[in-house]
């Protein structure tokens, strides 16, 4: 079970990268040198890692997000929304309370965050409980009501001074998480002042961690497991689907809105309408290329952030590879790996019946 775990996500980026050879090829350049070129940007510097780490933060946070709602049987696909409003909220609260020190401010945005994504996510989960509606919907379509619903506040009550840009006044300096090159400096290394890294990666990290101990080590997680693998057992077993159903979404929904450590607190220290390319959607390729597990959630978001940074710099340098390769070859990974859970779920399914018969 461990060996087939890792071995179809190393297939499917197997397959992703032939088929990214393939346009390449195509497109008149050499994959080796293209590929070189991408890999090499990702991980040949301390830059090029900083910036790999950078962009796949956030999608450590939506891809833990994810798994918890797969591991407790639910779809949540509205982690875009619940980011959204997550990162409007660490805003207000960064912006609205400047007189405070940073022990206590820093820590209110981080909770106002997260409480932001589980109220947002905790809707979906009322519905799904008291009225049985199914969550992909409820999801989705909480999705376009968060983004018009930040869109209206950032460009309404809440939109920045000169009103030249959709974004709100920015958060207090308390309010403001460090960046590594500030460590960086401190321990003799040469890292850019420029590099965007900052310390929601180190979060990110202890979020891994603690949601790991608390699916795989922890009562509170096997109920949330026996619950998504069957629930109608779980139920004869006397634990509470309604209950299990609240708290994935509400964990999940508060996952996905620490995103804003890394996009308000740490980066860009306001919220700006339309900032996250879609962090709640790729973070379900994440949590599907590793297999909902942390760990493996931490290695696919760092391969999907070493593909952005390679990307914009095949983007720069080569005359015929645009960045859309990475789009292919991210593409291309999220297909094979789906394929290969339906795979595995029809032979199992088949197993079953033949058991029976």
């Amino acid at each position: 079970m461990k060996i087939r775990a890792i071995l179809i996500p190393a297939i499917a980026i197997a397959i992703g990268l032939c088929v990214g050879a393939i346009v390449v090829k195509m497109a008149g350049e050499s994959p080796v040198e293209t590929f070189a070129l991408l890999f090499g940007s990702a991980f040949g510097s301390l830059k090029g890692i900083s910036y790999t780490l950078f962009y796949a933060t956030p999608l450590i946070f939506t891809g833990l997000a994810v798994a918890v709602g797969f591991r407790g049987g639910l779809f949540n696909i509205g982690a875009e929304g619940q980011l959204i409003l997550a990162a409007f909220a660490a805003a207000w609260v960064g912006f609205t309370l400047p007189f405070l020190p940073a022990w206590i401010l820093v820590p209110a945005c981080i909770l106002a965050a997260m409480a932001a994504g589980a109220v947002w996510a905790g809707i979906p989960a009322i519905l799904k409980v008291k009225f049985g509606v199914h969550e992909v919907i409820n999801t989705i379509m909480m999705n376009f009501i968060a983004i018009g619903l930040a869109g209206y506040l950032v460009t309404g009550p809440f939109l920045g001074p000169g009103g030249q840009m959709p974004w709100t006044r920015p958060i207090a300096e308390a309010a403001r998480i460090p960046r590594i090159t500030g460590f960086a400096d401190r321990l003799g290394i040469d890292l850019p002042a420029h590099v965007p890294l900052n310390v929601s990666f180190l979060v990110a990290i202890v979020c891994c961690v603690l949601v790991y101990v608390f699916l795989f080590r922890t009562k509170w997680g096997f109920e949330m497991r026996a619950v998504g693998l069957n629930p109608k057992a779980a139920e004869a077993a006397g634990i509470s689907i309604a209950k299990n159903t609240m708290a994935t979404m509400a964990i999940s929904g508060a996952l996905a809105g620490m995103v804003a450590l890394n996009a308000v607190m740490g980066y860009n220290y306001r919220y700006i309408d339309g900032f996250s390319p879609g962090y709640g959607f790729l973070g379900i390729a994440v949590a599907l290329l590793g297999r909902n597990h942390p760990a493996g959630i931490l290695c696919a978001a760092v391969l999907f952030g070493a593909l952005v940074e390679g990307g914009l710099t095949v983007d720069r340098v080569t005359e015929h590879v645009s960045n859309d390769i990475v789009y292919v070859i991210q593409g291309v990974i999220i297909i094979a790996v789906a394929s290969a859970a339906v795979f595995v779920r029809a032979r199992r399914i088949r197993n079953v019946a033949e058991i029976n018969v």
